[in-house]
């Protein structure tokens, strides 16, 4: 009897054991879970697109490098009436001065791209200040406006990047819909993947000196007025407070007005 009583006193105290390290595996995946949870909350976002209740979405372009095609897209820009957001490099503005002009006086907005086109999450927050201000001076001394908007080269952001334009007074905007006109696409494929794939409040990615654009650009714009859209700059789109951010970067409006961004 005695030998069954220390038998089973071993196995309740091994089981004790077993009970007491899975207790501890759970703790810290939970833990970890937490954590994760915790810094998903807390996480720094850029805007990626709009709660809007009406059907309207901004088309924007990156200028880095090229200029080909800068003048055809403001002359089809300007055959349908449409005001688009340009994200323009310093770099770029110093280069193409008078296409920065071109873009102003047709009312589209330059924004910020930043002057040189780095990977901002590898910069300390002083460089990153740095690269902004430098292209808002290139631009505003052009345009007359100072911009507001700053869109990472590469859509390379972390929360510091976001947090430090938050202190300069800038908005980090992404998309929503990338069009991938950089991968030199057909036309069509271009129109298909942009008008499916766009809803209300949606920011829409070009570029200035993509292959294809211009040519797929027109269908584009006719494809989403055919599906009752209209469009704005992003200024225009976004709301400037009382918004929270859901986990996509989708800007929602603390009330039940989802009408114009303010």
């Amino acid at each position: 009897m005695h030998y069954f009583t220390v038998i089973s006193g071993k196995k309740l105290a091994i089981g004790a054991a077993v009970v007491a390290g899975i207790c501890v595996i759970v703790h810290a995946i939970w833990g970890a879970a937490g954590a994760v949870l915790v810094s998903a909350t807390k996480r720094d976002l850029p805007i990626y697109s709009v709660e809007r209740q009406e059907k309207v979405c901004s088309l924007t372009f990156d200028a880095a490098w090229g200029n080909e095609d800068t003048e055809q897209l403001i002359e089809i820009l300007g055959e349908h009436d449409i005001r688009a957001t340009f994200f323009v490099v310093g770099e770029w503005v110093e280069k193409y001065p008078e296409s920065v002009k071109q873009l102003s006086d047709a009312g589209h907005e330059v924004m910020n791209h930043s002057s040189t086109h780095p990977h901002m999450t590898q910069l300390s927050p002083d460089a990153m200040i740095q690269e902004v201000k430098s292209c808002n001076e290139k631009i505003e001394k052009i345009t007359g406006k100072c911009p507001t908007l700053f869109r990472p080269p590469y859509g390379d952001y972390n929360d510091s990047v976001v947090s430090t334009m938050r202190s300069i007074d800038m908005y980090t905007i992404q998309w929503d819909v990338d069009s991938l006109d950089w991968k030199d696409p057909a036309p069509s494929e271009i129109v298909s993947r942009v008008v499916k794939n766009a809803r209300n409040g949606s920011i829409i990615l070009f570029h200035n000196a993509a292959k294809n654009t211009p040519a797929a650009l027109p269908d584009v714009i006719d494809g989403l007025v055919e599906k009752g859209f209209s469009f704005v700059p992003v200024s225009e789109l976004i709301y400037t407070d009382g918004y929270t951010m859901d986990h996509t970067g989708r800007q929602i409006p603390n009330t039940t007005d989802l009408g114009s961004g303010t």
